[in-house]
């Protein structure tokens, strides 16, 4: 199965407690890099979500958001700052002693100002919510490798059709390539004469071997061999691949570009060239549309 490395998901999950919602967008890479973005008292749960992405984005970039939101009471604790406390009591009563200020300093006061009271998160089962975390991550993953296999058909679809496209032009070439030795030794044939202007006839058998000698330097029939084989290995691999083969196929495309490239230099013949460069353009397609392979 072709995936491309494109792709976008969404999950979310709720275990009563917390309401977990993971996002993860994947982009095309070289290797596997998954980058996490999660709030720093969850960063315990890191690997679990890792580990769960790796189950199915295994080339790509993927950039993976956890928030967590609706924590309930469980999961909040009151601490008091005793030395922020004191030092409030002992800053209001010197400010009433150096000015002569009325009033009491009673608990309502101490209690109202910042940090004498505050209320932190806290995870009081890391288990709990790493599982809750997972289910979520699990869900958008599902939804992203969903996007990346319709993706990964339709890239599947156009190579194949490219495939077929450059095989259709190797037969092409394959007709044209013993007619090109053929009209070599005619136009060698038609210079002599014009050389000799009569005088005598042109030697035949010099002209057959040039031929044959040109024939020999100019001969594609293995470079067409190969480049036709590695269109039947591309659609080999496209229709029965399980496992990724983006980097199969990148090697594969270099090969392609190596024959024909060979193909176009040795053939000396302008209708070879020109189904040379038809040709490699479809390759360069097919090149581009492998980076974003799996």
């Amino acid at each position: 199965m072709i995936k491309s490395m494109t792709g976008f998901g969404r999950g979310e999950y709720s275990d009563g407690k917390r309401n977990v919602t993971v996002e993860i967008r994947t982009v095309n890479h070289r290797y596997a890099d998954i980058s996490v973005r999660m709030p720093k008292r969850y960063s315990f749960a890191e690997e679990t979500v890792r580990g769960a992405v790796k189950e199915k984005i295994r080339r790509g970039k993927a950039d993976v958001s956890v928030m967590i939101d609706n924590l309930t009471e469980g999961d909040i604790t009151v601490r008091l700052s005793q030395e922020a406390a004191r030092q409030y009591v002992e800053n209001l009563r010197l400010l009433q002693e150096e000015h002569g200020l009325a009033g009491e300093i009673d608990i309502h006061t101490i209690a109202s100002m910042p940090d004498v009271l505050r209320s932190v998160p806290d995870v009081e089962d890391e288990e709990e919510v790493a599982a809750a975390i997972t289910k979520a991550v699990q869900l958008a993953v599902e939804a992203n490798d969903a996007m990346r296999i319709t993706e990964g058909e339709k890239l599947s679809e156009d190579l194949l059709m490219r495939g077929e496209l450059i095989r259709g032009i190797v037969k092409k070439i394959e007709e044209r390539a013993p007619l090109v030795a053929e009209e070599y030794a005619e136009k060698l044939r038609e210079r002599i004469r014009e050389l000799l202007d009569g005088a005598a006839e042109a030697p035949e058998d010099r002209i057959l071997t040039e031929a044959a000698i040109f024939a020999d330097k100019a001969s594609i029939t293995e470079e067409l061999v190969r480049l036709d084989s590695h269109m039947e290995q591309l659609k080999q691999i496209l229709t029965t691949a399980k496992e990724p083969v983006g980097k199969k196929l990148d090697f594969l495309v270099q090969e392609m570009n190596r024959e024909t490239n060979t193909i176009g230099s040795k053939a000396n013949d302008l209708t070879i060239t020109s189904q040379v460069l038809e040709a490699k353009s479809e390759i360069e397609k097919i090149r581009e549309q492998v980076q974003n392979i799996e």
